[in-house]
């Protein structure tokens, strides 16, 4: 029997997966589509999203040989928690998958702003790269600029008494939009920041919802902001 994920689930997958496409398409990196997963595949970096609950045998068993030949960070995503990927072998964290129809809110209280020039872009690349953190990128490797030419993906800045403080990426597809790399710098935490940026990213997405995959860090600002948790994902990466 085919199992069946909430329409919500299924709104926040194919966001990650317009993400996951733009990409690899961006860095230059091969995108790998199959029925049940699409995965980004470069030097030193693999990435592997599944899109349903009940991945065909054929489509696991690629995954495992992408995981197997892969040098460098490996993490497959699998929003359904279905997929046992103690074999490859990799450690799981869980993450709540949560969503959020769109209503306003206030302004933000920090300064936050849309990244719109190469210096702007730089700066919040590299905010999130030391931040979140993101390890492994030069500089415009992460996000290169050609990401955010045709408003798919936008980047936000917030900035606390002058000095950057955060930043995170948003994606738009047809039905929904996501947030992601949600990023305070440490010598900014608990001032407010977080709240900032997603009141400001919120705020600009009026007419679909938002999605957003939870570190425990956070889940207590996004409960606060309206969200709800549709499910909770399982993120298979190389061990520490």
């Amino acid at each position: 029997m085919t199992a069946v994920a909430p329409a919500s689930l299924r709104l926040a997958t194919r966001n990650a997966e317009v993400l996951l496409a733009a990409l690899a398409r961006t860095r230059g990196q091969e995108l790998v589509r199959r029925p049940g997963f699409v995965a980004m595949n470069g030097p030193g970096l693999l990435r592997v999203l599944l899109l349903g609950p009940d991945p065909a045998a054929d489509d696991v068993a690629e995954i495992s040989r992408l995981v197997a030949e892969a040098e460098g960070r490996t993490t497959v995503e699998d929003p359904f928690g279905t997929v046992d990927g103690t074999p490859w072998p990799l450690v799981p964290r869980q993450l709540p998958v949560m969503i959020r129809q769109p209503s306003p809110l206030p302004d933000p209280e920090l300064d936050v702003t849309r990244v719109t020039t190469a210096e702007e872009l730089a700066v919040a690349e590299r905010t999130v790269l030391d931040g979140f953190p993101l390890p492994g990128f030069a500089p415009g490797e992460a996000f290169p600029p050609a990401l955010f030419e045709d408003d798919t993906a936008r980047m936000h800045i917030a900035r606390r008494d002058g000095a950057v403080a955060g930043a995170c990426v948003t994606v738009l597809d047809e039905s929904a939009a996501g947030v992601y790399w949600v990023t305070t710098l440490p010598e900014h935490r608990s001032r407010g920041v977080g709240r900032a940026l997603m009141h400001q990213v919120l705020n600009e997405v009026t007419d679909r919802p938002m999605t957003l995959s939870a570190a425990v860090a956070g889940k207590p600002l996004y409960d606060s902001l309206g969200f709800a948790t549709t499910a909770v994902a399982t993120w298979w990466s190389t061990p520490a």
